[in-house]
């Protein structure tokens, strides 16, 4: 794919991710937020503490990798290696927005697990996220997508290329957000 194609796209979804934040989620209160239709369903603050957890981990290593990387020639073409083809590809929603394949956060990365994941600044912490993300992907144009290597939350050892981590980044984010509205639409969801 043009390496154009793919900051375009991880671009655009992070964008619809954050106006779901600000329009949206931004208003609701506190029942609302904390409402669960089942005990093993995490609810909005929960999915929101997961994804600024994940956030802390992949902006961390996105800006070290790219400020001091010497691979400053973009490419044209971005083509992804076959690990993180699968690993993205993984996490992309089918287009019904449906969930595909199921995953078990880490205990680390998990707030039913680590209820400290869950702090109460939950809407503001992943507004800031959101927007350093766009400013992650904007240093990413300057940069080989191909040639530089994000380490993975789950092993230091292995490396994904630029390209791959945003659009496994920008895929795990576009289906936790399709997990609040999903939540948000269920008739039981509390009315303000």
């Amino acid at each position: 794919m043009y390496t154009k194609d793919l900051l375009e796209e991880v671009k655009g979804i992070t964008l619809s991710d954050l106006e779901l934040v600000n329009k949206k989620i931004a208003y609701l209160n506190n029942e609302q937020l904390s409402w669960k239709p089942s005990e093993n369903v995490w609810n909005i603050k929960e999915v929101i503490a997961h994804l600024n957890e994940y956030a802390k981990f992949y902006h961390a290593a996105f800006i070290e990798r790219i400020t001091k990387t010497r691979f400053t020639s973009p490419g044209e073409v971005f083509i992804s290696s076959p690990l993180g083809r699968s690993a993205w590809k993984s996490m992309k929603l089918g287009n019904a927005k449906n969930v595909k394949r199921r995953f078990k956060a880490m205990r680390s990365y998990n707030p039913s697990s680590e209820t400290s994941l869950v702090t109460g600044n939950e809407i503001s912490t992943i507004q800031k996220e959101l927007n350093e993300f766009l400013k992650i992907i904007e240093m990413s144009a300057n940069v080989s997508l191909r040639r530089v290597k994000i380490p993975i939350s789950i092993s230091k050892i292995i490396r994904l290329r630029l390209g791959d981590a945003l659009l496994f980044v920008t895929y795990h984010n576009e289906r936790h957000f399709q997990q609040i509205a999903n939540l948000m639409a269920m008739r039981e969801f509390p009315k303000k």
